[in-house]
């Protein structure tokens, strides 16, 4: 575990560090600008609004460093949910220092505690380094391929 952090659910006024976060994402995972008022809008709704999802931020010296978002998807097969995380962004110079490790395990602990059957998320096949920290913390390649229509262009 990374030391000094804290681990939380992000809050309203978190909104600014979590739009930066996802627009580097977009520009690093797949070198594209996100529309900032759409992206505002959508982190805004899932601050508001629980049943959205939720965000977990990592903090270190009271600083926001690293983050995730969590949504959720209902199976009937095992009648529980599983948690997607999604937009995972960890500040460049805190990579490779266990913070998204920290943030990992809080959020098993949190779906173990709420019943929660498992955690997913997905990864670009070309991104072989994100992948490889998925496998040392014990996540596996699924079974299923994700297949999608889009209904309007990605930004």
């Amino acid at each position: 575990m990374a030391v000094n952090l804290i681990i939380r659910l992000a809050e309203p006024q978190d909104l600014s560090i979590l739009v930066k976060f996802n627009q580097a994402l977009a520009q690093e995972a797949r070198g594209q600008s996100l529309n900032l008022q759409k992206l505002t809008k959508g982190i805004q709704a899932v601050l508001k609004d629980a049943n959205r999802g939720f965000y977990i931020l990592a903090e270190k010296d009271d600083k926001v460093i690293g983050s995730t978002f969590i949504n959720f998807e209902w199976s009937d097969w095992s009648n529980a949910w599983y948690w997607w995380l999604l937009d995972i962004y960890v500040e460049p110079n805190h990579r490779k220092k266990d913070v998204f490790r920290s943030l990992y395990a809080y959020l098993i602990t949190e779906a173990k505690a709420a019943d929660v059957c498992g955690l997913r998320l997905y990864v670009y096949k070309g991104n072989t380094s994100a992948q490889k920290v998925f496998q040392k913390l014990g996540m596996v390649t699924s079974d299923s391929l994700i297949f999608e229509e889009r209904l309007f262009p990605m930004p």
